[in-house]
Order: structure tokens, then sequence, then C-alpha cells
């Protein structure tokens, strides 16, 4: 993408004011969007002409707010982002160098799809009052909390980590406020905020999705998990064997847990594989370089032994051009899916293709779909739409918020979290999706 020109939209859209950089995207868009093809296009309900609140028979998941009806004339969002602008601007409004840091990007990209969300819905009549904050400026999230700028606010989208997502959530639960973490795979160490919706699932649904998918993939198996010794690939060894013990499948088989470093060698692995059925091979390293080394390994093996090779998220990205991977079956779990082929995704890419004469990215789609789907929820249903969250129809990708207990006989949610995980092969020009 043309990020020269995207930072100018982002600067013209972004009036640098007091606090953390933000704007009202009330305004009228500084370019216009064409028209949504007719199936985003459908009318938007009747606009409520006053706030109308009335409280329900039953609370949804024993939160009193959430038994509330609150539709509005127009509804406060606020957005957060992590642009930097105060870095990459800090001695002019020229981009030093000409070209964008990368560090900028996954940001800025998710920022301009859910502008475009912004602007269709608007178009299609939503009243929408929507600040966009720089999240990694130099005045803080606790700072613009205290100056009472968030007071209002009907819903917060983020694409942040750790600390923000902490202070934002502590916000938004003291104010009964609902938060959509973006782009965060963690929960941040939240254990008691209903309000809290975390789209990108956490590492432990990710092992449990796995350990479903291979259990019932594969009638006759030998599951082997490599890990190496460390306390993080301890912990999602841990989460693979609850996951297990928990799991009421009759086709279950026990999973092998094998510890490698760099001087394990292949005859070491090959002690716990089988010539005579699948060998399920789930591999914890997140790291590029840690699992590229170990998928040297098992090609060896791949000779001899059937293998069918499950590894993290973080996989998404790994490209396997090398030789020695060449006929290797690897999968990777992930949250979102998107082949592009639908009429959301060719209208973000026709759009971007005349506006930036580029592709989007996938934080593009990813930022357009997730503010699409919730501000639909929100004008649809009101502020308070969590007990309707999941019946609302996918835009890209499909959703699946479930309540998260952490502690043991709680009443309330910790929070929700995105419980639908594709799993998906790796391929030599696309990866393919497995699961429905």
């Amino acid at each position: 993408m043309n990020h020269l020109v995207a930072i100018k939209h982002l600067i013209s859209g972004l009036a640098l004011l007091v606090l953390i950089s933000s704007c009202s995207s009330s305004r009228k868009s500084t370019k216009r969007v064409d028209g949504p093809p007719p199936s985003l296009s459908k009318p938007a309900p009747a606009k409520k002409p006053e706030e109308k609140t009335k409280e329900a028979a039953k609370a949804p998941f024993n939160v009193p707010a959430f038994g509330k009806e609150v539709k509005k004339a127009t509804y406060n969002i606020a957005f957060f982002a992590p642009l930097y602008l105060d870095s990459v601007f800090a001695s002019s409004n020229d981009i030093p160098g000409r070209t964008m840091p990368r560090y900028v990007l996954p940001g800025l990209e998710f920022y301009e799809g859910a502008q475009l969300a912004f602007d269709t819905l608007q178009q299609q009549g939503y009243n929408l009052k929507v600040t966009v904050y720089d999240s990694k400026a130099k005045q803080s999230i606790p700072s613009l909390i205290r100056s009472k700028a968030l007071e209002g606010t009907d819903l917060i989208i983020g694409a942040v980590s750790n600390p923000e997502l902490k202070e934002l959530s502590d916000f938004a639960k003291e104010k009964e406020i609902n938060l959509v973490s973006g782009t965060f795979p963690n929960d941040a160490g939240i254990s008691d905020n209903p309000f809290l919706y975390i789209s990108n699932s956490t590492l432990k649904t990710h092992c449990d999705a796995i350990q479903t998918y291979v259990q019932d993939a594969f009638a006759n198996k030998n599951i082997v998990l490599l890990r190496r010794n460390t306390t993080f690939e301890s912990r999602l060894a841990a989460d693979f064997k609850a996951s297990y013990e928990k799991m009421e499948s009759t086709k279950k088989v026990r999973i092998k847990e094998v510890v490698w470093n760099d001087a394990t060698t292949t005859e070491e692995i090959s002690k716990y594989l089988l010539t005579d059925r699948t060998n399920v091979v789930i591999v914890t390293a997140l790291d590029e370089n840690g699992a590229k080394s170990l998928l040297r390994k098992l090609s060896v093996s791949a000779t001899t032994y059937p293998l069918q090779i499950f590894g993290m998220p973080t996989w998404d990205v790994i490209k396997l051009k090398e030789p020695e991977f060449k006929g290797l079956q690897v999968y990777y779990s992930s949250p979102y899916y998107n082949d592009k082929t639908d009429a959301y995704s060719r209208y973000i890419s026709d759009y971007f293709r005349k506006t930036y004469k580029a592709r989007p990215s996938d934080m593009a789609y990813k930022g357009f779909d997730l503010t699409y789907y919730f501000v639909k929820l929100l004008h649809t249903n009101g502020v308070y739409f969590n007990g309707m969250v999941s019946e609302s129809p996918k835009v890209i990708t499909s959703y699946n918020f479930l309540p998260v207990y952490l502690k043991e006989g709680e009443k309330t949610p910790s929070y929700f979290e995105n419980k639908n995980i594709y799993i998906i092969q790796k391929g030599d020009s696309v990866d393919i999706k497995m699961n429905k």
C-alpha cells in the first residue's frame, strides 16, 4: 500500500487537537466512499428521535446493566489504535525517509479498515460520533480518563495491548461500557469485566480447538506434543492436557509429551512416531526460527512416518518456501479467515484500489469487519447489546462470543471471548480452511 498517501488521509482525518490526537468522525469524510454493494446497503432501522431506556425482565449473564434497553439518536464511539503520530512526526509533518516505519503499519491499516466501516455505516443512515485516539501518544490513557474525555462513550473499540487494554478495561467496567479488544490475543490479566470482548482468541482457546480437531478428525492416530523446556511452552502443554481431561469424546487418545531443543536429533524424535497410523504432531513454538528448526527435523521423518503437523496461530505469517518443507502437511489455528470472495471483501478491495492504488492488508479487513459487526449490533440493539451478540449475522468472518468464567462457581462472566477457531492448512499459494 502507498502509506504516504494513507498517512495523508489519516492526518486530514485526525485533526491534531488536545487529548491524544483525537478527532470526531461525525464530520464528513475527507473522501466520499462510493456506495456500498446491495448486500451492504439494506435500510437501517428507523432512528430513535431521543434516548430511550427500558428495563428488561431479566438481566442476561447476571449483569444488571445487560437487562436495560438503551437506544439513542446518536451513539458515541471511542476508537483506539497504536498510530505513533508523536514518534513519526516528532519534528515536522513530513514522513522521515518518505517511508512509514514498519511498527506503524498494523495500527494504521486497522484504522483504515475501521474508518471505511464508519463512513459506510454513516452513509447508510447511522448517526455516529466517532473519536479516534492514538494509544501510543505522549498523553497516557489514564490522563485521558482523568480529563473525562471518555465520559458519555457508548462503545470502545481498541487495537491495543498492555498496559492500555487493562487501563481501558478498568474504565469500561466502572462506567459499564462495552469494550472490544480487536487484536490482542490475551486477557491482560483481566478476570472480572463482563463488558470486555476479546475477539483475537487467547492461546488457551486455540489449544482447546486444536485438541478437539485432532481428536475428532483422525480415527487411528498417535498424538505427540513437541515443546521446548520453557515456562511459556510448558504452560501451553498444560493447557493441552487440561483440554484432553475435560473432553468427553470416546475417540480421544492421550497425548505423548516430548521436550526438544536444537540438539535433539531426528532419530530421537522418531522414537515417538509410528509407521502404521497417522502421527499428529502438535508444536508449541510460536517463533518462526523455532518452528522452522523443528520442521526441518520432522521433514526427515516424513519420508518414513505419516505426519500431520499442527502449529500455533503465529504460523499464519510463516512462509514455508524452502525445498525441505515441500510435501509437509502443516496446519495452524486462527480466529479469523477470509477468502476475500464475499461482497464486503470485494467492496473493501475496490475502495482501497481506487483510493490507495493498492490492495488492503489483512489488518484493514479485520478493522472493517470488527467495526462493522459491533457498530451494527450497537445501532440495532442499543448500548447493551450483550444478550444479542451471538445472534448477529457475520460480516466477513464468523465470531462466536461466549462468556468465560475463570473462577469456580462464579455467576458473572470474567469476560466474553471469541471461541470460533478455524483450522487452516498451509498451501503453496493459498491457505485452505479445514473446518467450518
